[in-house]
This record gives C-alpha cells, sequence and structure tokens, in this order.
C-alpha cells in the first residue's frame, strides 16, 4: 500500500483552548495560550505521531467577550519560528490575513519561515471577518465580503510572485569569480493592480519547497471559488459526515472546473476527537467537557459568527433573533448555516446556543470506534484528512498513542515521513518558478 492514498492529519495549537470554558479544567495551564514550552511538548507529540503539519488559527480584534486563547496568544509566524528549532519534519502553517498586511512583508515572513524550517512553511490565506478590526489598523471600515476576495486574489498573486523573484541558481556566492548574484536569474514583478503597487524582488532566495503551501478556509461561494482556485489545503467545518460530502464534492468540482488535478486539493475538516479505553469511558471524558461548557460558550460562539455581535441582550426562550443582515459581511458561510438551521428547526436562541456549546461527533468512543469514524469520512469522499483540536488535556497523547496505530495497521497512514519538506510529506508538487518555466518555452519555441 505503499503508493495507496493516504490521511492527511494537522495538528491545531489552541492554548487553553477552543471554547469559552475548556480553561478551566483541572489539568489546563491557564498560561497555555502564550506558554512556549506547551507549545513545543505539543509539537514534538504531534510529530512523533506522524502528524503531516502543525497550524495556527488568528485573528487581529478582540473584545472582552472573546474566548480565553482569543484573548491572550502569541502571534503565528512567532511561534513557528520558535517551534522549527524543537521540530524536523512536521509543517508549519501560520494564519495570516490579506485584509491588514502587506503582500512584501507576509511574502518575506513565510520565506524566511520556510528557509529557517528547511522547507515546512505554509500560509493558511484569510480575508478576516471581524469588522471591528479596521479599527486596529487605521481604517474607518471593513471591506465588504466580496472585495475582501478580490483583495486576496491579488494578494496572493503578489506574493507568489514575489517568492518566483529568485530562480535556482541566482545566488552563485562565487569568490574567486566575485559574483554573487547572477541578475539574470533575479527578477523583479513591477505589479500594479487594483490594490496593490509591489516593484519587487523580494530580498531573500527561492525557498527550499519551491513555495509555502498555500492553505485556505472559504465556505461561502466567494471562499469556495477562491479555495477551489488557489489553495492546495482547504480546512474546512463540518459536524456532519453528509456537510462534509457536501463541502468536499462540491470543491472538488470546482477545483476540476478551474483546470485543476482535484487530486491536489486537500480538504482537511477540524475534529475533537474524545478517546476513551472503552466507549464507555469516552463518554464519561465527553460528559466530563460538557460539565464545564455553559449557554455563555454557545452565545460566544455565536457572537464571533455575527461579527462579534452581543447575544446576551435577547431572551433567550423566545424565537432566534433577525441578525442577518449582520453576519452576511462577517463569516458569511458561518452565518449562513446556523440561520438555516434556525429557521428550519425552529430554534430558539437557548437552543442554538446550547447546540453549539458541545456538540456530539462521530469522533467520541474508543481508539477503534475513532479510527472508524476517520476512515468512514476518508473513503466516502468526505475528507482528505483533518485538522485535529484536543478538547481535553491529554488527548492528543491518547490520539498518537492508540489511534495513529490503527490507522497506520489498516494501511490508512504513513509509518515514517516520506521526505524532508512539507510539500513532500503532503504529497504536493513543487511549483515551477515562472521565469524558469518561460524560459524553457521560449527556448523549445
Amino acid at each position: 500500500m505503499a503508493n495507496a492514498r493516504k490521511i492527511k492529519l494537522g495538528f491545531i495549537l489552541h492554548g487553553v483552548g477552543r471554547t469559552w470554558n475548556d480553561w478551566r479544567h483541572p489539568d489546563k495551564d491557564v498560561n497555555a495560550s502564550t506558554s512556549f514550552p506547551f507549545y513545543a511538548e505539543q509539537a514534538r507529540l504531534a510529530e512523533k505521531g506522524k502528524f503531516d503539519f502543525l497550524f495556527v488559527a488568528d485573528s487581529l480584534s478582540i473584545t472582552e467577550q472573546s474566548s480565553p486563547h482569543y484573548l491572550n496568544r502569541i502571534e503565528p509566524i512567532t511561534i513557528l519560528s520558535a517551534l522549527s528549532a524543537v521540530t524536523s519534519h512536521i509543517g508549519l502553517v501560520a494564519t495570516v490575513t490579506v485584509s491588514y498586511s502587506e503582500p512584501f512583508n507576509v511574502a518575506r515572513q513565510f520565506a524566511s519561515l520556510d528557509h529557517i524550517s528547511g522547507g515546512r512553511a505554509g500560509w493558511n490565506v484569510v480575508t478576516s471577518w471581524l469588522g471591528d478590526t479596521a479599527a486596529n489598523f487605521s481604517r474607518t471600515e471593513h471591506p465588504a465580503h466580496e472585495v475582501r476576495y478580490r483583495i486576496a486574489a491579488e494578494y496572493l498573486d503578489v506574493v507568489q510572485g514575489l517568492w518566483d523573484s529568485w530562480e535556482d541558481g541566482a545566488h552563485v556566492g562565487d569568490k574567486e569569480s566575485g559574483v554573487f548574484v547572477d541578475p539574470a536569474k533575479l527578477h523583479r514583478l513591477d505589479h500594479k493592480g487594483e490594490f496593490f503597487q509591489v516593484r519587487g524582488p523580494l530580498n531573500i532566495k527561492r525557498v527550499p519547497q519551491g513555495q509555502p503551501v498555500i492553505f485556505q478556509a472559504g465556505a461561502s461561494d466567494d471562499g469556495r471559488n477562491f479555495a477551489a482556485k488557489r489553495a492546495e489545503a482547504l480546512f474546512t467545518h463540518a459536524e456532519t459526515i453528509e456537510q462534509a460530502q457536501e463541502y468536499y464534492r462540491d470543491v472538488k468540482a470546482r477545483a476540476k472546473g478551474f483546470g485543476r488535478d482535484p487530486g491536489a486539493v486537500h480538504v482537511l475538516p477540524g475534529i475533537s476527537p474524545i478517546v476513551g479505553d472503552t466507549d464507555a469511558d469516552a463518554e464519561a471524558r465527553y460528559q466530563e467537557l460538557a460539565a464545564l461548557e455553559s449557554i455563555d460558550t454557545g452565545l460566544g460562539f455565536l457572537s464571533r459568527t455575527f461579527n462579534d455581535h452581543d447575544f446576551r441582550q435577547y431572551d433567550l426562550d423566545v424565537p432566534f433573533p433577525d441578525v442577518a443582515h449582520i453576519g452576511l459581511n462577517s463569516q458569511q458561510s458561518g452565518t449562513l448555516r446556523i440561520l438555516k438551521e434556525v429557521r428550519e428547526e425552529g430554534l430558539t436562541l437557548r437552543q442554538a446556543a446550547q447546540r453549539l456549546s458541545t456538540p456530539r461527533t462521530a469522533f467520541i468512543g474508543s481508539a477503534e470506534r475513532v479510527a472508524d469514524a476517520l476512515q468512514h469520512w476518508f473513503e466516502n469522499e468526505g475528507a482528505d484528512g483533518f485538522v485535529v483540536f484536543e478538547p481535553l488535556p491529554g488527548q492528543l497523547a491518547l490520539f498518537v498513542e492508540k489511534v495513529v496505530p490503527i490507522l497506520q495497521a489498516r494501511g490508512l497512514f504513513r509509518e515514517d515521513y516520506e521526505g524532508a519538506t512539507f510539500r513532500e510529506n503532503i504529497g504536493l508538487p513543487v511549483p515551477a518558478n515562472r521565469y524558469t518555466a518561460a524560459g524553457r518555452v521560449q527556448q523549445a519555441a
């Protein structure tokens, strides 16, 4: 089964936890979100389990009602650069927004991370949905949803163009001749577009894996098109296999429509597996987590999805409030999904919040049951792999010790890393340098 399709696994570094109350678990380190030793331990453990990558989520705006991890955490590029020194094979994926950064700086940061790590960098390209982020960047308003994706497309064009500034062999470094750089292999971009004017070239040579791996998490129609056209891995949300299959099939079809190989677009739903020695043990652990949560957690998730709107102002036991207009310019896909469920099932605000606070998924049970669920999604067009959250302390270790060996025994997951770079390990080709490729075309002509 050496050449068979394998499950891809990422692990999300989420500090004190992903909800509003899981930080209160007695075994949680309340300083985890800013603790390098904590992250280093998790990174080493994920690499021991042969995970493909570490993933760091991010946003640039908080309120007093934000979740604890989002209130207080380390910036993505910084923590992953540090973790590159204590790991050797695992990919390092950082979230950086196109709406509140500059392409030249971002191209330079990710190229630097790729060099530091020996070819293991990945960029999760996001457009930012929280409207009040603008206030942190000297702007009066947040770009509209459709405009953000136009910005993203041009931004990615610029960054990938800058990554091609240096062809292979451009850095000569010949002391005898005194030639440091071959000028014929160093290129200016000279980009002038709707949103950006960038001359180039980038002041760091071509990276070990050609270009960092591009991640995206688009789920709206604009987001799906952008992801299907430009991304190499998609971090998605799905509560059921039916939801996962709908997204998987739709995005793969869109990728094919854009002339891409659908197999080169990896769809990776986020999951929070709870592993126990038995199904009953896992259920007890789930109840342990559920006991930490409250209606406030669900309200918090709703607030974040709907652009930090305060849902605590409403009566919990009346029909769900009319907030569609608030969400459509923020996390559009999430708001539409929630509103669809609310309308179809006639949910009150309390019922919607309770559903969000501690969802029960297919990934709760013995190691065998969790492995079965992973295999079922993987083999039935629900996923190419998964991004794993740790819902309770110790769950990453249990996943690595108990679930990974089962997947390996079934031929579904690697025994060891295939190569040195992220692209080699996740099964993606090295992008051709545009200038080298153009030169070959000219020579052939």
